[in-house]
C-alpha cells in the first residue's frame, strides 16, 4: 500500500508560480512512474506530467515550457513546479503512483490539492 499526500496548492494571480509536492509513504525508487493529473468540475481527469523511476519526464502540451516535474529521492517526494500560471490551470491537482509487482499494476492516488489562478 502506498499513501500519497499532496501539498502546495492555493490561490495565485495569473503569471504567478506555485510548487506542488507529493510525499509518498514508500521509497519512490520502488515506484515505476509518478504522475500529476488535474481535474475541473464536469471534465475528465487530465494527465499533466509524468516522471519515471529512471527520471524520464513527459508533459501535456498545455503545460510544456511552464511546468517542471522533479523528484527528491531522499525525501520520497515528487514536485510539480508551475510557472506562468494561467486561469485555465485552475483545477484540483492529484498525485498518482503506478507500482508494478510481477504481472500486477497497482494504482494509488492522493487526496488532491486545489490550485486557483485568478485573472
Amino acid at each position: 500500500q502506498v499513501q500519497l499526500v499532496e501539498s502546495g496548492g492555493g490561490l495565485v494571480q495569473a503569471g504567478g508560480s506555485l510548487r506542488l509536492s507529493c510525499a509518498a509513504s514508500v521509497s519512490i525508487f520502488s515506484i515505476n512512474a509518478m504522475h500529476w493529473f488535474r481535474q475541473t468540475p464536469g471534465k475528465q481527469r487530465e494527465l499533466v506530467a509524468t516522471i519515471t523511476s529512471g527520471g524520464s519526464t513527459n508533459y501535456a502540451d498545455s503545460v510544456k515550457g511552464r511546468f517542471t516535474i522533479s523528484r527528491d529521492n531522499a525525501k520520497n517526494t515528487v514536485h510539480l513546479q508551475m510557472n506562468s500560471l494561467k486561469p485555465e490551470d485552475t483545477a484540483v491537482y492529484y498525485c498518482n503512483a503506478v507500482l508494478k509487482v510481477l504481472a500486477t499494476v497497482h494504482d494509488y492516488w492522493g487526496q488532491g490539492t486545489q490550485v486557483t489562478v485568478s485573472s
